[in-house]
């Protein structure tokens, strides 16, 4: 998991039109050669194709805590009772998942130091079922990203395709399949191109967070989930797993039981708040 060798450099210039790309492995190195030409580690976002290449160059580069960099969600121009904006309120919430990622990292790097010739057998299954909303899901994904992370993200990206929609947005198919039922897309910013949420739609689920309170919940269930990461890293220190198989199974486990906790506390708080509305 170490980071990749310089590229050479390359002249940037303004991208073509686009209109329905399929990211794949092609696409991919010609646009990691670009990105070496046009900042290195400033990771270029300039198209929406360009998104998902900085995502793997950060993770590659032992960046993945800065993933939340690409990742925009627009708030609204509120203030709450304490004088926090919910800008602040998402911010705090983008870095406790930058710790997360972080610290997800430090346990990979640490696992494919105690085991630098072994493989998952199921990272192949794992991606299959990843976007299947099962526990066990959790085991396959997280412990195939432990596992091999670049084998892990070059077969996501082949699965995604970018639709320039040419108005500063882009949608974002999964097996030809709207992402996460709709949830995700990519939209231009002045800092380059982001996974964006559509806010119109979340802002109506029942779920999304509506005050300084419950963003503060949120930013709690990465740090729990993230505690739980660390407890797992004590155990791989520690030499308590004979294979790396073993442990990847042990964190998709740790971390999955986790988020389901974190979820359900969650999910209870804005039950009760809205019986007493």
């Amino acid at each position: 998991m170490n980071p990749q060798p310089d590229m050479p450099e390359l002249e940037c210039a303004a991208g073509a039109p686009r209109r329905h790309r399929r990211i794949g492995p092609l696409a991919t190195a010609l646009a990691a050669f670009t990105l070496a030409g046009c900042g290195g580690s400033d990771y270029d976002t300039s198209t929406p194709e360009s998104v998902l290449v900085v995502a793997r160059a950060m993770v590659e580069n032992g960046d993945a805590d800065r993933l939340p960099e690409l990742i925009d969600i627009t708030p609204r121009d509120i203030a709450f009772d304490d004088g926090v904006t919910e800008a602040s309120a998402i911010a705090e919430v983008k870095g406790k998942l930058s710790e997360l990622l972080g610290r997800l990292w430090l346990v990979g790097e640490e696992l494919q130091r105690q085991f630098p010739d072994e493989t998952v057998d199921s990272l192949d299954e794992a991606v299959g079922m990843v976007n299947d909303a099962t526990e066990d899901d959790w085991t396959d994904v997280i412990g195939g990203f432990l596992a091999d992370p670049f084998e892990f993200l070059q077969v996501q990206e082949d699965r995604i395709e970018i639709l320039d929609l040419g108005d500063g947005t882009a949608a974002v198919l999964w097996d030809d399949e709207p992402a996460f039922g709709g949830f995700m897309a990519m939209i231009e910013t002045g800092d380059g191109w982001k996974v964006g949420v559509p806010i119109e739609l979340v802002q109506d689920s029942e779920y999304w967070p509506q005050t300084r309170y419950e963003w503060s919940v949120v930013a709690s269930m990465l740090l729990g989930i993230e505690n739980s990461l660390e407890d797992f890293e004590r155990e791989v220190r520690g030499g308590s797993f004979k294979s790396l198989s073993r442990a990847a199974e042990r964190a998709g486990r740790i971390v999955g039981e986790s988020v389901v906790v974190q979820g359900v506390i969650y999910a209870m708080m804005k039950r009760d708040a809205d019986e007493d509305e």
